[in-house]
Formats: C-alpha cells, structure tokens, sequence
C-alpha cells in the first residue's frame, strides 16, 4: 500500500468512527490491566460478563489478592485457561502491591515483567490506559495487516514492526483501536464484509466478496 494511500486508508477509519476505544469494561488502569489479560483467547464480551461480578466485589490489587487463587477462580471460570489466569492474575497483584505501590507502571518493561503479561497486553495498557502510540497486534490485526497489504509480515513482531513505520503520526494513537474493530466486525476471517468496508478500494486483498 502506497503512503497516499494509507494515510487515505486511516483518514476513513477516524471518519467512521472519530473516538474509537476498547470494547473491554474498566474504571482503572489496574481493572484494564486484568481484563486484558482475561481476555487471551477469550471474548471481550465474556470477559466483561465476568469482571462485571468481579470488579465491584475486588476493584483493587489489595482486594484481588485477598481472594486467592480458588476465589477469584469462581468469578472468572466461564472464561477459558480461568485456573491458569487466576494463578497469574494473583501473581500479579502481589507484585503490584510488593514493587508498584500497588498501581500499574507506565513502563512496557515493567509492565512485562508481570506474570500473564506479555508485550500484546502491555501495548493495550500502554495504548489505552496511558496514550502511548503503540499497537498491539492481535489476530484481527495480523491478519487485517497481511490481508490489505498495509503491513503484510509473517510474525506478529513483524506486523507490529511495519504497522509502527507506516502509520502516519496523527493516527497512530487510536490506530491500534481502529484496525482491531475493522477486523473484528468487517475485515473478518471466515467472510469479510467488502460491500460495505470504506476502504475496499485501498485494500490488496484479491478475494473481496461482493
């Protein structure tokens, strides 16, 4: 894709949606935090049905922590690898409360060092919580990336890599939000929605649907 043209391609998406944001329900960057790291091969929508039981009853590392593993474990057992989020997600809030003073840093290698917590999740805490320029890439993303011609690449690193080279500055912020929702109900994997995708003519992708 030509740079006229990505810039073109951005230009449509803040059109269609000026202040795009995360379908994930949070008050806090620590309850963001969590729910992003509920949701790994999970659902936004299944992830907001558990933390909308979880949130008001541990709003905060301390009280997270103070459920234990098998308590939080009930809340968060309709999502799948719950026993093993648990585990981490207690792991977590101990080190919030031990390293951080109990608040979520603003710092990808912080943020990394967190169990359950690898580069996707601290992109979206930076991005969203604190509005870093970063895009985390997730399988929306790679293949939107592959499928227009916008960042094709064979690794996620990849994608991110390019994605980060060939968003224009302006977009770069709300981009991450802005390719994950156009995957997700329009770009979609199985059927995506060409007819009524507003950058159809800008995409490399050879087998639009009509």
């Amino acid at each position: 894709m030509k740079k006229s043209q990505v810039a073109q391609f951005y230009a449509r998406l803040r059109e269609a949606n000026p202040a795009p944001t995360t379908e994930l329900h949070y008050a806090t960057p620590f309850q963001l935090l969590i729910a992003v790291i509920l949701s790994a091969q999970a659902t936004d929508v299944g992830v907001n049905k558990a933390t909308a039981r979880l949130f008001p009853v541990a709003p905060t590392p301390d009280s997270m922590l103070a459920l234990g593993e098998e308590g939080l474990a009930d809340y968060i057992k309709t999502i799948g690898l719950y026993r093993t989020k648990a585990r981490n997600v207690i792991a977590t809030c101990r080190r919030l409360l031990e390293q951080h003073g109990g608040e979520v840093p603003a710092d990808r290698a912080a943020l990394e060092a967190l169990p359950g917590v690898g580069r996707k999740t601290a992109n979206v805490v930076l991005n969203t919580a604190f509005g870093e320029p970063t895009i985390a890439v997730d399988t929306h993303i790679f293949r939107l990336g592959n499928r227009t011609g916008l960042a094709p690449g064979k690794t996620v690193d990849e994608v991110e890599r390019k994605l980060l080279r060939v968003t224009p500055e302006e977009f770069r912020k709300d981009a991450h939000h802005w390719l994950i929702l156009h995957g997700r109900y329009v770009c979609k994997a199985r059927k995506p929605e060409c007819p009524r995708c507003v950058v159809a003519d800008l995409c490399a992708y050879r087998g639009k649907t009509v």
